[in-house]
């Protein structure tokens, strides 16, 4: 049982980290190009070249350290999709074009006209949407 339980805490804990990168590179996909060219750099070195702030410090001769401009980065980040929210839009509509793909699929293993219409409802709130 203890092991187990270490089992599903170890899962959740990877699962919690996985969705933390994809959520950093997602934000960067989206907006990175607004952060500062020096926030920029910080912000790739450490989610992308898995570097410590430290480390960063060290290789930049930054004698200050690099927290504040990582975490004003991530701030800057994560305003920019609280006031945007292209990252909920574009997960959103890409879960509706998956749904469409799926209906699709059944469709031409089986053609039902209700899925030709719940093809074009999705296809409409995509149209809405944008």
């Amino acid at each position: 049982i203890l092991y187990s339980r270490l089992i599903n805490h170890l899962n959740q804990k990877v699962k919690g980290v996985v969705e933390r990168i994809v959520e950093q590179t997602l934000l960067y996909d989206f907006y990175g190009e607004l952060l500062t060219p020096h926030q920029r750099k910080i912000y790739e070195d450490v989610v992308f070249n898995d570097m410590s702030l430290s480390e960063i410090a060290e290789e930049q001769g930054i004698k200050t350290g690099c927290s504040r401009p990582y975490q004003e980065g991530i701030n800057t980040l994560e305003g920019y999709e609280s006031k945007l929210h292209l990252i909920e839009k574009f997960m959103d509509t890409k879960a509706k074009v998956t749904k469409i793909d799926e209906l699709v699929d059944s469709y031409i293993a089986s053609p039902d006209m209700k899925l030709i219409l719940e093809i074009k409802d999705l296809s409409n709130e995509i149209i809405e949407d944008y």
